[in-house]
């Protein structure tokens, strides 16, 4: 089965292929099926945001189609920045930029508890749908750490390991992270989805 990821996001692609492929699910960039759709993230969680998306996807391609909406949720914010996570700070700001804003706005902050998480939805044209929810929880260091990883995983520290998102090696965090126990989810309700 091949589903098509909507986003153009390559390290999520790497990630869900990875998770995916013993399924025997193939996972494909919208451009390697000629679709290039830009969808607006109006939903209030992550779970709209990733329908949205999977459907638009879904629905230009014809085929099946799957999205992950995550974002970082800091407690001393209000869970913020949310589902504004790929946004925080507007749209002048990389992922650098939006760290460091961050990192300024917990400034003088004791409490740093934070969580990753990721919304899955999968989109058939049969009108069916398959979503996951996980979430890894962490706490938010005081400067970024690690070469690896993107967005907030310098920042994004696991107290059990005492690394950052940055500094695990892609097997340690698919292991644990909201993504991998999200897509672990998925798997097994697309798994009996499949078999009905």
């Amino acid at each position: 089965m091949k589903l098509v990821l909507a986003s153009k996001n390559a390290h999520k692609l790497v990630e869900m292929r990875d998770i995916l492929s013993q399924l025997g699910v193939e996972v494909v960039l919208e451009s390697e099926v000629g679709v290039d759709v830009d969808v607006e993230e109006t939903g209030a969680t992550f779970e709209e945001n990733a329908f949205l998306k999977a459907r638009a996807v879904m629905e230009a391609s014809g085929l099946p189609a799957i999205a992950d909406d995550s974002g970082l949720c800091v407690d001393a914010l209000n869970g913020a920045p949310g589902v504004y996570s790929a946004r925080y700070g507007g749209p002048g700001l990389d992922d650098v930029g939006r760290y460091r804003l961050l990192l300024e706005n917990m400034r003088g902050q004791l409490d740093r508890r934070c969580r990753f998480v990721s919304a899955i939805c999968c989109c058939f044209p049969n009108g069916d749908r398959v979503e996951a929810r996980g979430e890894c929880p962490g706490t938010l260091a005081y400067a970024p750490k690690g070469e690896d990883g993107f967005g907030y995983d310098p920042i994004f520290f696991v107290p059990a390991l005492k690394k950052t998102f940055a500094e695990l090696s892609p097997a340690e965090k698919n292991a644990i992270s909201h993504r991998g126990n999200a897509l672990t989810a998925f798997r097994e309700k697309l798994e009996q989805y499949l078999n009905k």
